[in-house]
C-alpha cells in the first residue's frame, strides 16, 4: 500500500510574513513544499528526518544507496509496470506527452515508445552501465521524437512548443516539461544526485545553475527545478510508481516523492 501522507501546512501568518517581504521583489517565487509525514519515517528515514543540508543529503545518500540493481534490457518490462495507465492495464503513460501507448509499442521507430535518461546519461558519461543508467527512479517511457528532441538538453523554462510534446517546450539549449511533469523531472534529478556522489565508481552527480553542461556531470538549472518541485507536488501516479521501484525492483525510495519538503532543506 502507499505511505500514508499526512500534509502540515504552514501558518496563516508564517505565509503572510513571507508575502510581505516578498512585496519589493521582481519576481513570484514558489511557496516551499510543505512538510510531509510518511509511515516510513520511523523505519526506513529515521537516520534522516529532522535533519537539514549536507547532513540531510549525506543521510539519504546512505539510506537510498542499498539497492538491487537490473540490467539494462529489464528496465523495458519494468517500465511497463511501473508507468502502467491506472486506465487501462495495456498501456503505459508517456513522461513529457502524457499520452497513454500500448506497452508493446516500445522500440525506436516513430509511434514508439523508448527509455528516457531523465538525468542524461552523457552528462556523468555513464551510458546505459547497470547502476546509474539503469536506475528506475529516472528512467521513464517517452516517444521517441519527443525524446530525441529532449536529448541531453538540460532543463529550464522557456522555448518553443515541441511536437507531440503535450505542451513541452525547447529551444537550443534547454527542455521544459509540461506542467504535469515538471515536479516529477525535478525530484528524479535531485535523486539522481544525492544517489551518486562519485563514491561507487560513477560520476560525482550534482545540479547547478547552468544549461550548458555538455559532457559534465551536471544537470540545470537548479532553481527551476526547485520551482518545479513546489509548484507540482507528487501526485498518486509518482507516489505508486515510488511504491512499485521500492517493493518489486530496485528496494531503495526516491525521497524527493516522499518528502517533497527536503529539496529545499538541502539546496
Amino acid at each position: 500500500m502507499l505511505a500514508t501522507r499526512i500534509r502540515r501546512w504552514k501558518s496563516v501568518a508564517l505565509v503572510t510574513s513571507a508575502v510581505l517581504v516578498g512585496l519589493a521583489a521582481p519576481a513570484i517565487t514558489a511557496t516551499p513544499a510543505a512538510a510531509t509525514t510518511t509511515a516510513y519515517d520511523a523505519t526506513y528515514y529515521k537516520n534522516a528526518v529532522g535533519k537539514t543540508g549536507s547532513s540531510l543529503k549525506s543521510s539519504l545518500h546512505t539510506i537510498i544507496t542499498p539497492q538491487t540493481k537490473i540490467s539494462y534490457s529489464a528496465v523495458w518490462n519494468a517500465l511497463k509496470v511501473t508507468d502502467q495507465d491506472p486506465n487501462n492495464s495495456n498501456n503505459v503513460i508517456l513522461l513529457y506527452s502524457g499520452v497513454s501507448r500500448s506497452k508493446s509499442l516500445n522500440g525506436g521507430d516513430v509511434g514508439d515508445w523508448n527509455r528516457e535518461h531523465t538525468w542524461a546519461k552523457s552528462h556523468g558519461d555513464f551510458g546505459e552501465v547497470t547502476g546509474p543508467g539503469t536506475d528506475l527512479h529516472h528512467l521513464r517511457p517517452a516517444d521517441v521524437q519527443v525524446n530525441s528532441i529532449r536529448g541531453n538538453k538540460d532543463f529550464d523554462n522557456g522555448g518553443s512548443s515541441v511536437t507531440n510534446g503535450g505542451g513541452s517546450l525547447t529551444d537550443s539549449d534547454s527542455f521544459e516539461p509540461r506542467d504535469a511533469d515538471k515536479g516529477d523531472v525535478a525530484r528524479m534529478i535531485l535523486y539522481m544526485a544525492v544517489r551518486y556522489d562519485g563514491g561507487d565508481g560513477f560520476a560525482d552527480l550534482e545540479p547547478n545553475e547552468s544549461v550548458n553542461n555538455g559532457s559534465n556531470p551536471y544537470m540545470g538549472r537548479l532553481s527551476v527545478l526547485k520551482q518545479w518541485n513546489a509548484e507540482d507536488p507528487p501526485s498518486a501516479f509518482e507516489e505508486k510508481r515510488n511504491q512499485a521501484i521500492y517493493d518489486l525492483y530496485q528496494h531503495n525510495r526516491n525521497p524527493f516523492i516522499d518528502h517533497p519538503e527536503w529539496v529545499e532543506a538541502i539546496w
